[in-house]
C-alpha cells in the first residue's frame, strides 16, 4: 500500500504543478521557488510531517520535499546554535541535495550538447 500511496500522491503533486504551469504565466523558475517556499510553510505549520509520513517518497522527492529539508535543518540549527543558524542550517540539511544536482549537472553537460531555445 506504500507504493501506492507514494505514487498517486507523487503523480498529484506533479499534475498539479503541470496545471499550474499550462493555465498560468508563471515561468517554470518561479513555479519552482513557490513548490520549496510552500514546503518551508507547510513544514512550519506542522502539516508536512504527517503528509510525508503517509506519502512517503511521494512527497519527500518533489520540490516541496526540498522545502521540508531546509526547514528542518533551519530549525534544528536554530536549536543548537540561536540566531546563526538561521543562515546555517538550511545549508546543511540541503548539502547532500544540491551538490549532487550540481554535479550530475556538470557531468550532463559533458554527454550531451546544449543548445539555445528559440
Amino acid at each position: 500500500m506504500d507504493y501506492i500511496n507514494t505514487f498517486w500522491i507523487g503523480g498529484l503533486i506533479c499534475a498539479l504543478v503541470q496545471i499550474l504551469m499550462e493555465k498560468t504565466k508563471l515561468m517554470p523558475g518561479r513555479i519552482m521557488v513557490l513548490l520549496v517556499c510552500s514546503g518551508v510553510v507547510l513544514s512550519a505549520a506542522g502539516i508536512y510531517a504527517p503528509f510525508q509520513e503517509y506519502a512517503k517518497a511521494g512527497a519527500s522527492v518533489p520540490l516541496l520535499g526540498f522545502g521540508n529539508i531546509l526547514w528542518e535543518g533551519v530549525k534544528k540549527a536554530i536549536d543548537a546554535e540561536g540566531f546563526l543558524g538561521i543562515f546555517k542550517g538550511g545549508f546543511t540539511a540541503g548539502a547532500a541535495g544540491i551538490c549532487a544536482a550540481l554535479v550530475f549537472s556538470y557531468l550532463s553537460s559533458f554527454l550531451f550538447e546544449s543548445k539555445m531555445k528559440r
